[in-house]
Formats: C-alpha cells, structure tokens, sequence
C-alpha cells in the first residue's frame, strides 16, 4: 500500500520534470537556466542520497519545483 509520502514524492519528482519542460517549451528557461536547474537536481540527488537513504531529497525537489514556479509563472500560481 502506498503512503502519503509516497505519493507526495512522486508528486515532487514528477512535477519537476515537468515544469522543466513547460518552461523549456513556454521559451521562460533557457539553456543556461535548465542546465543550472539540472546540475542542481544532480547534486541534491548525489548528495542527499547518501545522507537519511534520500529522505531529504524529496524536499529538496520540492523546493527546486517551487523555484521552477516562480521562475516560470513569475510569482505564485493563483488557485482561484
């Protein structure tokens, strides 16, 4: 059975990789600011992995996906 947990790291991973592209695509990232984002990504996954067996990775994604958001949409998404 999966967690809450489980599903909140996917929702980070998964919601990563595509705000990457949707700011590839809407022209808002560019080369350089991908490969920032990328060597970014590497690192917390090098690093955070061996510390806790990735525990704090999937927060670090998260804030790495809510940078993407700011930087995308210039400043929050609205909900309503």
């Amino acid at each position: 059975m999966i967690g809450s947990p489980a599903i909140a790291s996917l929702v980070a991973l998964w919601g990563f990789w595509v705000l990457l592209c949707v700011g590839w695509i809407r022209g808002e990232l560019r080369l350089k600011s991908t490969v920032i984002f990328l060597i970014l990504w590497l690192f917390g996954f090098v690093g955070l992995q061996s510390m806790c067996v990735g525990l704090l990775f999937i927060s670090y994604v998260a804030v790495l996906d809510i940078a993407l958001v700011f930087v995308i949409f210039h400043g929050d998404v609205r909900i309503t």
